[in-house]
Formats: structure tokens, sequence, C-alpha cells
């Protein structure tokens, strides 16, 4: 794989950084850069991360104060560029917050923290972040998060389905999109969803902590290789 560089940035209250490092630099030939929330230089990066956490402390909304962040200036001028960027959980967030993916991410239907392992689907496996899965595939990843139920209004959610954009959803174990396996309360099952031009995914569960056997699952592990073989133009 030729030298690929992931830009991950970390904002006062993030808490997966450092398992996203170190989930990225377990690929040959990728590096991965941390970036301050106050810094106005993507210094070079193939692709950037928004990790987990609490940014900000979640203070006002999930990620409504991280999005006013200096970085996330170059975030979106990068994104806008067509160059892949993925939120994994406050990086869903804060993607939503500041309008590069739609809708929006508010308190679990159950009104607790969930953290667990869970099941999704793989509902559009077309995407630079997904071509090394099946349609249809099911994985185990976990979650860990109080503001994960997905919501939009009824014709962004059409205009989802219809596009495309939906590209996982949580599903029982049989691969169906259960109310008992939608234990945010998503709309649709939702669990994940790209934009239009397909450059920015946004999911709540968490594919760092799926990427290797002595975490339980690597099922998240092949999310990374896609878009890594994707920079590299493997």
């Amino acid at each position: 794989m030729a030298d690929v560089t992931v830009g991950i940035v970390v904002f006062p209250g993030s808490n997966c950084d450092h398992d996203t490092e170190y989930a990225v630099a377990s690929f040959p030939g990728v590096k991965p850069v941390m970036l301050w929330h106050n810094d106005h230089d993507l210094k070079g990066c193939d692709a950037v991360i928004l990790p987990g956490g609490f940014s900000y402390g979640d203070y006002l909304r999930c990620g409504s104060i991280a999005r006013f962040s200096p970085i996330m200036r170059e975030v979106i001028d990068f994104a806008g560029k067509g160059r892949p960027v993925l939120g994994i959980c406050n990086g869903f967030q804060v993607l939503v917050e500041c309008g590069l993916l739609e809708g929006a991410l508010i308190r679990n239907a159950g009104r607790k923290f969930v953290s667990r392992q869970t099941t999704i689907s793989v509902a559009n496996n077309a995407t630079i972040f997904t071509d090394r899965y099946e349609k249809g595939e099911m994985l185990r990843v976990p979650v860990a998060h109080g503001e994960g139920n997905y919501y939009a209004s009824p014709e962004t959610i059409e205009s989802l389905e219809s596009n495309g954009q939906v590209v996982f959803r949580y599903t029982d174990a049989g691969g169906n999109a259960t109310a008992e396996a939608n234990f945010n309360g998503s709309m649709n099952n939702i669990a994940g969803i790209v934009n239009k031009q397909g450059n920015v995914l946004g999911l709540m569960p968490h594919p760092e902590r799926a990427s290797e056997k002595l975490l339980g699952s690597e099922d998240g592990r092949r999310l990374f290789e896609s878009l890594f073989a994707h920079l590299a133009g493997a």
C-alpha cells in the first residue's frame, strides 16, 4: 500500500482518539496524524477522522460547540473538495451539526447511555468506506452513546433511502431491522449514512473498537481497509 496519512481530530473531551490512532497505525503504510481542535492546517492529510468522545463536554448539544472549532473550517473545506471524512459516534454528531451530513442525533429512545456489542448490517457496500464488505453482511461492532437516535424529516429519510445514502442499519442476528434491534430508536434503524457525494460517512458504532480479534471482533477493520485502499489507489 502506498503511503497514506490520516488526520485524527482531537477536541477537548475526545476519548476515542488514541483508539482510532492505534487502529489506523495497524495498517502498513498508513500514518496517523493528530490534529488539535485549534489547528488551522490539516497537515497534508489524505483523509480526516472525527473520533468518538464528548467534545467540549457535550454542552448545549452533542457536537454543537465542536462545529465552531477552527479545525472544522478546514474539515468542511476538505470535504467540499470531495476528500474523505469519517465521523465515528461523537464525530457523527459533529458532522450533522456542521451540515456535512443531514438529520440530527438526539437522546436514545430509552433515555439511557448504552454501551454494548450490537449487530449492524451493510446496507450499501458501494462506497469508498464499505467496498470490502458484502451487501447485507452482518457485523458485530460495539456502541457507546446516549444520543445516537438518528432523526430526520420524512422527506430527508426518503431521500437518503432512495439515494443509497443509508450505509449501516441496526439488525438482529438474522439481519432483520427489527424494533428490538433498534435500541436507540433511530428512524429506519439507521446506524450510519453518507452524504450525496459519498465522501463523508458518519456512524454511531465504533469500528476502531472492532479492529482486531483481541477486542472481540474484527468486523470494523474492513471499513478502514476499504478507505485506505481507495486512498492508495489499490
